[in-house]
């Protein structure tokens, strides 16, 4: 089973476009139905939506707030049931 997965996985890595292709998909402006890539509207926009020179952050905090919230939610709800359950004492009688 290992087998095959490794030869999935090498299969398709050598389909994979070069390293700084200008011609990969990912370069591309506009997608297969005429419409604009959504990362293409991030980087463009970035600094005019948010005034925030840095684009991570532009990304992670303002275009998807709602989902990195929600993710702070579950690593944080982990946290504090991982603290809660550490810290039970066992009573010895």
């Amino acid at each position: 089973m290992l087998l095959v997965f490794a030869g999935l996985l090498i299969h398709a890595t050598l389909h994979l476009p070069a390293r700084g292709d200008p011609d990969a998909p990912m370069h591309r402006e506009r997608n297969r139905a005429g419409g604009l890539v959504a990362g293409d509207y991030f980087v463009r926009n970035a600094y005019r939506d948010a005034a925030t020179p840095n684009m991570v952050t532009v990304v992670l905090a303002d275009y998807r707030s709602v989902d990195t919230l929600g993710e702070v939610i579950v690593v944080f709800t982990a946290g504090v049931s991982c603290f809660l359950i550490l810290r039970r004492r066992r009573r010895y009688d």
